[in-house]
């Protein structure tokens, strides 16, 4: 699998609960499927993202890019300053029509603008200091500046997540300004809280854009605002591990912190933006315990082997409790032919089938210092993990075969992924302890495969936004709720 490559294991399910792909406004070769169910919170609805048809379609401007004006000190003239300022326009035009609605004072766009270039050793001061090998964008309260790299920061953003990258960098940004204007935070406002609240509002912009309501940019709920997610899982806080140890002084919010404050604002709006404070991110945490947001405690990632599938089995078995547990081979196929990719659950046999070698691929770490997505022994665990949570749902005679059996499927892995996540005694030891970091992996999964928010045929619903949101709400919930949620 590449570092930031969208290439799904799990197919998408294009027909969503009595939809058809018409009435979603996707669009394909094929004759879409009506596959029936019930009706559901449109928060759960996977047809559905922040109250938006989820469709694929194109991501970015909607016509030509403007040249750069004056506004913009020390531009080159070139696509990523054309593009950030066309970006800012649409950020300060949605603001200015909303921002009166929930937010106090007054809105005013911020007043200086600055490229730079972080490959420039005589390049000019920004915020006054160096940003020389700065690779980075930012904005400054004293002066009432934004700035942004146009050599290196935004065009990696753009190469690996596409052009609404550069809006979604710059709308975070403009969420720190906001929040000044706004009078939402103050000189002891943890940074913790500063991100989450900017994240939160750059969520408002870009639901504003996927709804069809800008006239420059566009953004589509399913594999565009992929992408954003996957940019905002990238520059989570990093993880220490035993070979590279870090630091965070000034912290930003894991995977998935980020993505529940983005989700937060997208689904409603800037008043709950304003209401993020520690207390806030707390109760979004839930009863998670603290060590799973601890970036400094270092962390090492298992190799999975039988052993820890064994294990892993066994803890699954104490956590459902099902009176048939499903079996695990690390070997062939199910009965009706199909194979493990890497993973597979077979419904005529109560089997769990796994390809241990392409599992491990799925399973290494990735290299925290380059821009990838973080991989890891959960990103292969909470995929087995899902695999059980089709047998429990076998177990309770509900269908296995639809989107709601799909997002059913993430709820209750993550269910069993809290339980996890403190120290069980099984009657062959201890079992496995999730850590910080592991969450991330797993929604890194989410995300690129689809895996866990997959059904028995390995269909997956198309937007990676409702699968998290899925998965989050078991970590919170039990597996009768997930049952309820997704009839």
């Amino acid at each position: 699998m590449s570092q930031c490559g969208f290439g799904r294991a799990a197919r998408t399910l294009f027909g969503v609960a009595a939809l058809t792909l018409a009435l979603t406004g996707c669009s394909g070769n094929s004759t879409p499927t009506v596959i029936a169910g019930h009706a559901i919170s449109m928060l759960y609805d996977p047809g559905r993202v922040g109250g938006l048809p989820t469709a694929e379609g194109p991501s970015g401007p909607r016509g030509d890019v403007p040249p750069v004006t004056a506004r913009v000190q020390n531009s080159d003239g070139g696509d990523i300053d054309r593009l950030s300022l066309l970006a800012i326009d649409d950020i300060e035009d949605f603001w200015a029509q909303h921002y009166a609605e929930a937010l106090r004072g007054r809105f005013q766009p911020v007043s200086t603008l600055m490229s730079y270039d972080s490959t420039d050793a005589d390049g000019p001061s920004v915020c006054g200091g160096d940003v020389y090998h700065l690779p980075n964008a930012m904005y400054c309260r004293r002066m009432d500046t934004m700035a942004w790299d146009r050599a290196k920061f935004l065009p990696t953003a753009r190469k690996y997540f596409g052009d609404m990258a550069i809006n979604g960098t710059l709308a975070h940004e403009y969420g720190h300004a906001l929040q000044n204007m706004a009078g939402i935070v103050n000189p002891l406002t943890r940074t913790l809280v500063r991100e989450q609240q900017a994240d939160c509002l750059a969520g408002v912009y870009l639901q504003w854009v996927a709804a069809g309501s800008s006239s420059r940019m566009q953004l589509s709920t399913g594999d565009g605002l992929n992408h954003v997610l996957a940019g905002l899982i990238v520059i989570r806080d990093p993880v220490s591990t035993p070979d590279n140890p870090v630091s965070i002084s000034d912290e930003h919010g894991t995977a998935l912190d980020r993505v529940g404050a983005f989700q937060t604002g997208f689904d409603g709006g800037a008043a709950m933006c304003a209401e993020i404070d520690m207390d806030e991110i707390r109760k979004r945490r839930g009863d998670l315990p603290n060590s799973l947001f601890d970036s400094e405690n270092p962390q090492s990632d298992l190799t999975i082997d039988a052993s820890v599938l064994s294990t892993l089995m066994e803890q699954l078995g104490q956590i459902f409790g099902l009176s048939r547990p499903p079996e695990l081979s690390t070997s062939g196929k199910c009965p009706s032919g199909r194979h493990p990719d890497p993973v597979a659950y077979c419904p005529e046999s109560n089997l769990i089938v796994v390809d241990l070698a392409g599992l491990q691929e799925m399973s290494a770490p990735t290299d925290q210092s380059t821009l990838g997505m973080p991989q890891g022994d959960n990103t292969g665990l909470s995929a087995v993990t899902s695999r059980y949570a089709l047998a429990v749902q076998r177990e309770r005679e509900v269908g296995l075969e639809s989107a709601a059996a799909a997002l059913r499927t993430a709820c209750l892995t993550g269910v069993a992924q809290r339980r996890m996540a403190e120290p069980m005694t099984l009657s062959s030891g201890q079992g496995l302890t999730l850590a910080g970091g592991d969450l991330d992996e797993a929604v890194t999964g989410l995300l690129m495969n689809g895996i866990v928010a997959s059904d028995a045929e390995d269909n997956t619903v198309p937007a990676g936004f409702t699968r998290i949101l899925a998965f989050r709400s078991g970590l919170h919930g039990d597996i009768d709720g997930c049952f309820e949620r997704f009839p």
